[in-house]
């Protein structure tokens, strides 16, 4: 990957090139970000130790294209002369990119739950967190097609789906939180009230991807 290198006065041609490429870039990144997401599923919910340990060089990988990314649409507004809707389109990258660098490190941040949580037994409360994660997940794809498509409902319907990540995270973290009797020690439990936030972190971030993309085609805020 790199950076864009503008000539003084572009032309409006290359400038949309330009835009399309960050544009490219972006879903690049955003694939790293699912492949880190799976593998954090993975670790956590398939006790996969060797997909926890891919985590920290993806996650290096998503970092390359956050500032790499971050510089292009900083190079593009004060090099060139982007319309309204150009402005658009970079602001809403740059503020996107945040969002998936992001999700990346909370995936990070899973992986390294799983392996703290490897010798423990398995928690009943597991099969619920791992629908929690699979709707997360769903919310991450929705966003980046939408951003492909440029599709505003697709980007606003992913509200409905953070709904039902919240209502997960609250009846976890009662469970978790008034759990009584805890036989041994209560590491486990705090490790999965961390998961679980960590879930419904990546699940809000995943949601402002989607009104961002909004931001992109209407230029209303939401």
């Amino acid at each position: 990957m790199k950076a864009i290198v503008y000539p003084p006065n572009p032309d409006p041609t290359q400038l949309a090139r330009a835009i399309r490429r960050l544009e490219r870039d972006v879903l690049r990144m955003g694939a790293l970000v699912e492949q880190s997401f799976r593998l954090s599923h993975q670790a956590l919910f398939a006790r996969n130790l060797t997909a926890a340990e891919e985590l920290p060089q993806l996650d290096k990988k998503i970092d390359r294209f956050y500032r790499q990314i971050e510089s292009d649409c900083t190079a593009i507004m004060t090099l060139q002369a982007p319309t309204a809707q150009d402005l658009r389109h970079l602001s809403a990258f740059m503020q996107l990119v945040r969002d998936l660098e992001r999700i990346g490190d909370y995936a990070e941040d899973l992986a390294d739950i799983a392996i703290k949580l490897f010798p423990y037994p398995p928690h009943a409360s597991l099969p619920e967190i791992a629908v929690m994660s699979h709707h997360a997940q769903a919310m991450l794809a929705t966003s980046l097609v939408a951003l492909a498509d440029l599709d505003e409902a697709g980007g606003r319907s992913i509200q409905h789906l953070d709904d039902a990540v919240d209502n997960a995270y609250e009846r976890l973290y009662n469970t978790l939180a008034f759990q009584k009797d805890v036989p041994g020690v209560v590491e486990p439990i705090v490790l999965l009230a961390l998961a679980i936030r960590c879930l419904e972190r990546m699940a809000d971030h995943a949601t402002n991807i989607g009104q961002r993309v909004a931001y992109i085609v209407t230029g209303q805020r939401y």
